[in-house]
């Protein structure tokens, strides 16, 4: 991600917006003008098509065809891919290994978006972003989130029924917005399940309460942030389309 400290930043904090978009890398100056021109770059709700029009890199809230492009700033935004047998806490006083020895080379003061279940994997955000980590993480925000987990018993067709019109836990009703079957077996099956609810332990409370014990838990999306190919244990920042989709998600 850029930093404001490598920005050719004039002595009121601007900068040309073309020049901007260069070194973000969304665009060459040149596509830049050209999108500029075409009326798909926006500044503060406005379109605008002055070629030179300068910005404040860090307030102006800017979009590219409709995209936000993340404001400049200190804050960083990571995603890990948590393995099983790790905490999902920063320091363990019974000295199990935490998110804290993954990221110990970072010099930021780094915490979680939410958390995983230690014999859970998959992805977690890291961020020093106090704001955007509290409303990641609160369900008003409905920032969905998907898991792959495998489980005990053949899942049959009539159990995504149930799951997509709603399972009822011991602390309240559960909305499940997506659900595939992706392999049923007689003695277990793998299921893609999506939620945008963050209480604990919530998926294998809910595949329990449907007769299909969890074996292993990962989740592989939040909001447009995908696993891929990143591997257990590994870290990588935010992309900024990824970044910009869950600021407009978190209306930050």
């Amino acid at each position: 991600m850029i930093e404001r400290t490598d920005l050719p930043l004039d002595e009121e904090g601007l900068i040309r917006i073309q020049k901007l978009l260069a070194l973000a890398g969304v665009a060459s100056r040149r596509r830049s003008e050209e999108l500029m021109l075409g009326g798909l770059v926006e500044i503060n709700g406005e379109v605008v098509t002055r070629l030179g029009t300068k910005v404040d890199p860090a307030r102006d809230l800017i979009r590219i065809d409709g995209k936000r492009l993340p404001p400049i700033s200190e804050k960083v935004y990571l995603v890990l891919n948590k393995p099983r047998g790790v905490v999902s806490t920063m320091s363990d006083p019974e000295g199990r290994r935490t998110l804290q020895d993954l990221v110990a080379d970072r010099p930021e003061r780094l915490f979680h978006v939410g958390r995983l279940d230690t014999d859970t994997s998959g992805l977690i955000i890291l961020t020093n972003d106090g704001d955007f980590a509290h409303r990641l993480a609160h369900p008003s925000y409905e920032v969905d989130k998907t898991y792959v987990a495998e489980v005990s018993g053949e899942l049959f067709p009539r159990i995504r029924k149930q799951l997509l019109e709603g399972v009822t836990l011991e602390d309240g009703p559960v909305t499940v917005s997506g659900a595939r079957i992706v392999q049923a077996t007689q003695k277990k099956s793998i299921i893609e399940l999506t939620i945008h609810e963050g209480r604990n332990r919530i998926v294998r409370r809910l595949l329990d309460q449907v007769g299909h014990p969890v074996t292993r838990l990962t989740r592989t999306r939040i909001g447009p942030v995908k696993l891929g190919t990143l591997k257990a244990g590994e870290l990588r920042e935010l992309t900024v389309d990824e970044l910009g989709e869950l600021l407009d998600s978190t209306q930050l």
